[in-house]
């Protein structure tokens, strides 16, 4: 058994850390996290970690994912020069995730550099929710936990109003099909499949649809949603085969760019995202975005690996 449970944060999602400190009924460990006049990111842990169990909630997401993973590394270097028995980063948006494989001439894996810089820096354990590529896990040489935002996606879905068998869930591309299925399959509903064509990245051309869609709703599931170029297009693609009402549900809402724009001059009636990235800002500026709360299953994710228990359950 550990010591002392301490959570802590950087600047990336504070409300986050916030939200999993009051389920856990504990308070946001005292750090000051900022920068010194010339950009260099500075640290300091204001209260002892010396043996404690520590976690450091910070997803290295947009706006500035380069500082929060700076952030990361930094505190876990001070909190293991403070003696912290074992520190767990939480990153529930793992930045560079897209970035997994060689795909190219001279391309770098920077997924694989980003686990190695964590490792070095002293993390003894990642907990993260749905990687880009399950393989990522791979990359690390310490135990990765990676939950799934599937079940609270479920959970949403059924509360859409509708008729019997009149829902189908739908994969905007071939990589996403597995996680299209599983819901599909929990849900007990059809299964539609669309094949885009890119021309570069971040830029579809053409998609093709495979499933019938005609006055059904429809769900689109990814697990990320960066400029929308591929929900927009994927929505325009439903509507022209006759579907009668479209959501999408993905686990990381990072939005960049024109994305909110798309959203709104899409068909897409709400797009679900979880706050694994902050969105409260992006609420504001878009009436069809629907946010789902992970902190619960975040703070029982922690309490149990604290507490040495399984968390098996969490993916259920």
């Amino acid at each position: 058994m550990f010591n002392e449970l301490k959570l802590f944060t950087g600047n990336a999602n504070p409300e986050l850390a916030e939200s999993i400190a009051f389920v856990l009924g504990i308070q946001v460990g005292k750090a000051t996290v900022g920068k010194f006049s010339n950009g260099e990111t500075n640290v300091s842990i204001e209260e002892s970690v010396r043996d404690c169990d520590a976690f450091i909630l910070q997803p290295t997401c947009n706006p500035n994912p380069n500082d929060n993973l700076m952030e990361l590394l930094i505190m876990t270097d001070a909190m293991k020069r403070a003696s912290a028995r074992r520190i767990t980063a939480v990153i529930p948006c793992f930045g560079y995730a897209r970035q997994d494989k060689k795909d190219k001439s001279r391309a770098p894996i920077t997924g694989k550099l980003v686990a190695n810089l964590i490792e070095t820096a002293g993390v003894d354990r990642v907990i993260t929710i749905d990687l880009h590529a399950s393989q990522i896990q791979g990359f690390f040489d310490i135990p990765v936990d990676n939950l799934f935002a599937e079940p609270l996606i479920v959970r949403y879905i059924k509360r859409i109003p509708c008729e019997e068998n009149q829902i189908v869930i739908v994969s905007p591309d071939a990589g996403g099909v597995k996680r299209a299925k599983g819901i599909a399959d929990l849900l007990g509903l059809d299964l539609a499949i669309i094949h885009k064509e890119r021309t570069k990245i971040n830029e579809v051309e053409n998609m093709i649809l495979v499933g019938d869609v005609k006055d059904k709703i429809c769900v689109l599931v990814d697990d990320m949603a960066d400029t929308c170029g591929t929900l927009q297009l994927a929505a325009v693609t439903l509507v022209e085969k006759g579907a009668k009402e479209i959501y999408a549900c993905v686990s990381h809402g990072v939005l960049s760019g024109k994305a909110l724009e798309r959203i709104n001059n899409s068909p897409i009636k709400t797009l679900v995202v979880t706050n694994s990235i902050p969105q409260s800002k992006n609420i504001g500026l878009c009436d069809k975005l629907f946010v789902i709360d992970i902190s619960p299953m975040l703070a029982e994710a922690i309490r149990r690996t604290h507490n040495g228990e399984s968390i098996s359950v969490l993916f259920q």
